[in-house]
């Protein structure tokens, strides 16, 4: 259980920063545009690249915790 541990961290830790970068362009992008129309253009791309990088975390926890860290081993 331990080294389950240690190998959910690093997609953890990618997974925030790559999220906290998204914010913060997210924001960038709303206070650098003055119509409505085109943050909300701006602003859904983001949003969904954010839900799907969370579902693979998800994901990919769950091969860990089952056990199929290493799935290149299969082919």
């Amino acid at each position: 259980m331990k080294n389950h541990g240690k190998k959910m961290l690093a997609p953890i830790i990618i997974t925030i920063v790559f999220l906290v970068y998204l914010a913060i362009y997210g924001v960038a992008v709303v206070l650098a545009t003055e119509l409505e129309p085109v943050m909300i253009l701006f602003a859904i791309p983001l949003i969904a690249l954010g839900i799907g990088i969370i579902y693979v975390l998800v994901a990919r926890i769950k091969e860990i915790r089952s056990g199929e860290e290493d799935d290149l081993s299969n082919y």
